[in-house]
């Protein structure tokens, strides 16, 4: 208990930290603003990349009318396009809203039949290639890529607690346009550094968008308000079909209150400032992880209280379903990349003796995004061109768990050895992601 609150008075003393030392700072940033801003402008979606988007849901309206039974189905898309944080590469979300007079929840069985009937309406189109049917997963997706516009499209049925998450985010980022830029900016620098895979045990973009919530949450002044402050409203998995009226009521209502209440205190930061003080905060993720949970409901980091929670490695509640773990997916050994991670984007962005365009450009962005900028081609930071994935993953978990081994041993020395937590096994380390944890709203 005195260990877990020491690390939770450590945590809020380094946000005040970071509020000086980032100001002091700001103004060596001149080369990493420039490169946010190129980076930028390669990523961020135009009106022709908006377009694409809408023809590739035309697609799946087409092919769900091929489906008989649903003539009366309406197909609206949600996540990262309708909360207008998407990439240009960025992945489309639709839900296929099936007829429904009684109001019962569709079952997941339902579910599944008709993802299956419209995969094959998709592949007779014409429409689909590389399709992956998941119907195990905790909500059955379909994927594919559509051959016409080359964009990755997730279909998955009723999902209307993807939707309202979606469409509060919208309202979320209409307040200041640095948050959306700097969503952008942290899914592709964890692209770029192989933490954006929750499939192998990493972030999905969802837990991102969530992190840089809470930044602007945190910072001095605030940026974004609390989320139960904008929409204080617990979603259920079998939550039917909303009032879309009145939820943006109520958003564009208390956005406009957290405005007056905050009149004359905009926090003026620049873009390069919030991405390095970002990487300073939570340059620690991994500390604090088993003892206490990231909350944007409230704005906080804040004692982990859920029974189930000490069985996460990683906990970022979802503030629309506060007992859910927008992050369930990270696993212990890809905590211990994502804390390397951030650690190192925190040091070379911080560094004293500064940057150049080619080593920022490096960790901030994927091969493809640089050389689009001119950037020269380095190494993968993590892995050997001679090693599999398999054998690098292999190799990772042996040095964090030597790592690990030698830190409990220290502690049980210096502390006695009932002065420590118990320290996870190897296997419960290693366990594996699983392709049925997928979260209701990829952003």
């Amino acid at each position: 208990m005195a260990g877990a609150l020491a690390r939770h008075k450590a945590f809020a003393l380094s946000l005040e930290r970071i509020g000086f030392n980032m100001v002091e700072l700001a103004q060596s940033y001149h080369e990493l603003e420039k490169c946010t801003k190129d980076i930028l402008s390669v990523i961020k979606p135009t009106e022709d990349d908006r377009k694409k988007r809408l023809l590739a849901i035309q697609e799946i309206v087409n092919s769900v009318h091929l489906v008989g039974y649903l003539g009366d189905a309406v197909v609206k898309p949600f996540g990262s396009f309708v909360s207008n944080l998407y990439a240009k590469s960025g992945d489309l979300d639709v839900s296929v809203e099936l007829p429904n007079k009684y109001g019962f929840p569709t079952s997941k069985e339902t579910k599944q039949d008709v993802l299956s009937e419209l995969m094959m309406a998709l592949q007779i189109e014409g429409v689909a290639r590389d399709v992956n049917f998941i119907p195990t997963a905790r909500v059955p997706v379909l994927q594919y890529v559509s051959n016409h516009f080359g964009i990755s499209c997730d279909i998955s049925i009723d999902n209307y607690p993807g939707q309202i998450k979606s469409k509060v985010l919208y309202w979320i980022n209409t307040i200041d346009e640095r948050f959306g830029d700097m969503v952008l900016l942290v899914k592709e620098w964890a692209k770029s550094q192989n933490i954006n895979d929750p499939k192998n045990g990493s972030l999905n973009s969802y837990s991102l968008c969530l992190l840089v919530l809470f930044h602007f949450q945190t910072c001095k002044p605030a940026i974004l308000p609390p989320m139960k402050e904008i929409y204080d409203v617990s979603i259920t998995e079998g939550s039917g079909r909303f009032n879309e009226k009145s939820l943006d009521q109520i958003c564009v209502e208390n956005i406009a209150k957290f405005q007056r209440q905050n009149i004359g205190q905009r926090n003026q930061s620049s873009l390069s400032h919030l991405l390095a003080s970002f990487f300073e905060k939570l340059c620690h993720i991994g500390t604090y992880s088993s003892d206490h949970l990231i909350s944007t409901y409230t704005g906080e980091m804040k004692r982990n209280l859920y029974w189930m929670a000490r069985s996460y490695c990683l906990f970022v509640e979802d503030p629309f379903q506060r007992h859910e773990n927008a992050a369930r997916t990270v696993d212990m050994l890809e905590l211990h990349r994502i804390s390397r991670a951030f650690t190192r984007a925190k040091d070379m962005v911080s560094s004293d003796r500064g940057s150049d365009c080619n080593e920022l450009l490096s960790l901030l962005c994927t091969p493809e995004v640089g050389s689009k900028l001119g950037a020269r081609a380095t190494a993968d930071r993590y892995t050997n061109p001679a090693m599999s994935p398999q054998q690098h993953r292999f190799t990772e978990l042996m040095e964090y768990l030597t790592a690990d081994l030698h830190s409990n041993r220290y502690d049980q020395r210096a502390r006695g050895s009932t002065g420590s937590r118990p320290v996870r096994s190897g296997r419960q380390a290693a366990k594996p992601y699983q392709s049925q944890q997928l979260n209701c709203a990829q952003m």
